[in-house]
């Protein structure tokens, strides 16, 4: 059985990795203050209300990334949101 899952998704640099990075409670996602350093989904199961569900953090939305990955970014944003609707 899979755990419910929580996709954090938004714009670049607003602080999802962060986010992930608390709940986790260690350092999971890398953080930098460039914009675009997170592409492809990360995820940790989290405790939360006794029981775990799988945080996945993404790539920020809507960026134009130099290296012409946008739409790999944006395959791994729907991924995730297709994930955390399912379960």
């Amino acid at each position: 059985m899979s755990l419910p899952t929580v996709a954090i998704v938004g714009r670049p640099n607003v602080g999802k990795s962060s986010l992930l990075n608390c709940l986790a409670g260690k350092r999971i996602a890398i953080v930098d203050p460039t914009a675009g350093v997170t592409r492809d989904r990360v995820s940790t199961p989290v405790p939360l209300a006794g029981g775990y569900v799988e945080i996945v953090d993404t790539g920020g939305f809507g960026i134009e990334d130099v290296d012409n990955l946008t739409d790999h970014i944006a395959a791994q944003i729907n991924f995730a949101l297709a994930e955390a609707a399912s379960s």
